[in-house]
């Protein structure tokens, strides 16, 4: 028994080990360089090397030669001919969201659909035209090219009517430059391997935003409801602008659109209600939309409903397709920062579909590929006159809940259009443009269903409620550009004041365990007598580190820099007393010198004022020898006449901390100068690899600050302490186990 007893406690004190003696152990491997050339110089070209580079960024090469064609293209056609359905209703609507003719929504569901085939990595997300990305569109062309602009007198009268020939090809040729702009921020973000950035905006921002940019998508419509003409807003509060118009208006309404548009709505609203009931029993949805617009079309031109009752139509789709034209520079220094706006919006939206998708069907989504995708399926849209595009949620989960697996379903979609721009284009001129706006509002529903957020949020996270709600209310008051960036802002802003504002705890042991929990948190939890361990719930860094500091010092339990003070003060009082003394013994021994000079004839003097003051004298000429700095280093608190401090060792917990900066490595610096100044010990336990190298480029360690002060846990820091100070160690289990056997 007690050969187990002694294994046992060479074992525990054979773990316990200080950072120096790890990396004896270990052999911990030199940090590699972080210099350009040496980066360079890693950099190697082979056959291997660019066969994997191909096949990353062409995908297609990768699945497309391992198609399970008997497995998967039945269910990719049904899939495609389905998604093909709902991108002909939709192209034509979402263009009128982005202020273009709605033939231009048919080409950007084809070129960038066809691209996307080949470079995505995504099997079941429906890339094409997006009610939020249009929207966004949208308040460009209202902005920098509104109606107002291209108004022309009738035949010399004062009469005056929009130009919608000048109008319309003046904002194709901005929605093709915008989408350039678009695709070559994409594809430069993915070259850099910035997928990441999409973190940036979190689930409750983009929620926030998507459910505000729906209001003003059901805004933008109410004008196609009611069959009224309102003015185009740009810029703060130009949605408010524009319902309040479309308010006073109302008394203008054309009942004929307005019938219209409820019969649709209802209609639609209906047998997707429908769909969701007994969509699984059938082979593809119900293709309401389609047949809305294929009837309303019949209808419109049987009953002549434009001349008849002024409801107003699609007019001209022009058939055949249009020569590549490239983008016009001119408006590039217009819109660059909406295009990046629309870029990251357009991703986020994309990559968050594609991850859901992927998670269920059990493959990954390379984030930087597809950022690289997006951005060429928008770059070589531009020169076709299509505007940007994204990720369609309600098209996505059409392709996925009817069979398809892969990208063939949306070649399959694009064969669809293709026929449709080529041939059939043209018999949809007669179709209501309320339809359109109907088919808008009626697939708002699932964004606003979102509402449901704010609900949820309370419950369990007030910080992202904030975040939703000042997303929401900045983009309706702000309009989609400035309300990205303040969410943005806003969302950044909450994470640097909740490092600003992080948990610190005092730990204490949990009874015979070595494990150590905050012990305001945990009633059996104690504090080992004579220590303080001290942890953060975030890094250390320069937005903190005061804050750092300042909670450290209080829950302590004494005025440390009140100790440090009177400790400088009672050394300096010390210092200027040695001073006097020292200079005091060098006038005496000057003194003594010339009465030992003067012989026989003094000796009695000398003789009396030595009996006379012996101790003086010693005590006098002592100090002579002391002049110099002590050689021991600073006095002790006790030689000052001063309390020691409550306890004798200070742990600090930096298991947390995932990097420290040079604010950070400057504030323990000083933790450790200001603790040792008290006679108090500091450790750190805890450091994660990464941060022990920070710590040494940073020059943290010196004559005073080693590697002895660095502990794996806790539990090895208290240990080492306790038993260097010949205290009885911490007991846990394992330690009564021991004294057991």
């Amino acid at each position: 028994m007690k050969e187990n007893e002694v294994s046992c406690r060479s074992r525990a004190k054979h773990h316990t080990l200080t950072e120096a003696e790890l990396e004896t152990i270990g052999l911990r491997n030199e940090a590699p360089s972080t210099s350009l050339s040496t980066k360079i110089q890693k950099i190697r070209c082979s056959s291997s090397t660019a066969k994997s580079l191909l096949f990353k960024f062409f995908p297609i090469l990768k699945w497309l030669p391992r198609y399970p064609v008997k497995d998967w293209l039945l269910g990719d056609i049904i899939s495609g001919f389905s998604v093909g359905i709902m991108h002909l209703p939709q192209g034509l609507a979402y263009a009128l969201l982005a202020g273009l003719p709605p033939v231009f929504g048919l080409y950007s569901a084809f070129y960038p659909v066809l691209l996307y085939f080949f470079f995505g990595t995504s099997r079941h997300i429906s890339v094409g035209p997006f009610a939020i990305i249009s929207v966004m569109i949208g308040s460009v062309t209202d902005s920098l090219e509104p109606s107002g602009k291209y108004m022309e007198a009738v035949n010399g009268s004062n009469v005056t009517i929009v130009n919608e020939t000048l109008r319309d090809a003046a904002r194709v040729e901005l929605v093709a430059a915008l989408a350039f702009l678009v695709g070559i921020f994409q594809i430069a973000l993915g070259l850099l391997q910035f997928g990441f950035v999409a973190t940036y905006l979190s689930e409750p921002l983009v929620r926030g935003y998507t459910t505000a940019a729906s209001i003003q998508v059901l805004i933008s419509q109410l004008k196609y409801v009611f069959g009224v003409t309102v003015m185009e807003y740009s810029g703060p509060l130009s949605m408010v602008y524009t319902f309040l118009e479309v308010c006073s208006k109302l008394p203008n309404t054309n009942v004929g659109t307005l019938v219209t548009s409820v019969i649709a709505m209802v209609s639609i609203l209906l047998v997707k209600l429908l769909n969701d009931k007994i969509g699984k029993r059938l082979l593809i949805p119900i293709p309401i939309e389609l047949l809305t617009i294929i009837i309303s079309t019949v209808i419109s031109y049987f009953a002549n409903l434009n001349e008849k009752f002024e409801i107003s139509i699609v007019g001209v789709i022009p058939s055949g397709m249009r020569p590549p034209v490239a983008p016009k520079t001119d408006y590039f220094e217009k819109v660059v920062g909406n295009a990046f706006a629309i870029a990251m919006v357009s991703y986020v939206i994309a990559i968050s579909l594609g991850k859901i998708f992927a998670l269920k069907h059990g493959y990954k989504v390379d984030s930087n590929q597809e950022l690289i995708a997006l951005g060429l399926s928008n770059f070589m849209g531009s020169f076709f006159q299509c505007y940007s595009i994204s990720c369609s949620m309600s098209r996505s989960l059409v392709q996925e809940s009817t069979g398809g697996n892969s990208q063939v379903a949306a070649l399959v979609s694009c064969l669809i259009l293709l026929v449709t721009i080529l041939k059939i284009g043209a018999l949809f001129e007669q179709l209501p443009k309320a339809i359109l706006a109907s088919i808008i509002i009626v697939n708002l529903k699932g964004m606003f269903k979102q509402f449901r957020d704010i609900r949820m949020l309370w419950k369990s996270n007030v910080i992202d409620l904030l975040i939703w709600i000042v997303t929401f209310i900045a983009t309706i008051v702000l309009n989609l550009d400035m309300g990205l960036g303040v969410a943005v802002a806003f969302s950044l802003l909450t994470v640097i004041f909740r490092t600003q504002m992080p948990h610190y705890s005092i730990l204490g042991q949990v009874p015979t365990t070595d494990v150590y929990r905050d012990v305001a948190e945990y009633q059996k939890a104690e504090e080992i007598p004579g220590m303080k361990i001290f942890r953060s719930s975030a890094t250390v860094y320069f937005a903190n580190a005061d804050l750092y500091v300042e909670a450290l010092k209080k829950k302590c339990g004494f005025d440390v820099d009140h100790l440090v003070e009177k400790k400088k003060k009672a050394l300096k009082k010390k210092q200027k007393k040695d001073k006097e003394e020292a200079k005091k013994a060098k006038k005496m021994a000057s003194q003594f010198k010339p009465v030992c000079d003067s012989g026989s004839n003094n000796l009695g003097f000398v003789d009396i004022d030595m009996e006379a003051r012996p101790q003086e004298l010693g005590d006098d000429l002592a100090p002579q020898n002391q002049s110099q700095p002590l050689p021991s280093g600073n006095p002790t608190l006790h030689s000052l006449g001063l309390k020691k401090p409550p306890l004798h060792s200070l742990i600090l917990d930096l298991s947390p901390v995932n990097f420290v900066d040079t604010v950070g490595i400057k504030t323990f610096k000083n933790i450790f100068k200001d603790f040792q100044e008290i006679e108090v010990d500091v450790f750190l336990v805890g450091c994660h690899a990464s941060i022990i190298t920070q710590l040494e480029r940073g020059n943290f360690f010196s004559q005073t600050i080693t590697k002895q002060h660095l502990f794996a846990s806790v539990h090895d820091a208290v240990t080492y302490v306790t038993r260097n100070r010949g205290e009885s160690l911490p007991q846990t289990v394992t330690d009564n186990n021991a004294t057991k056997m």
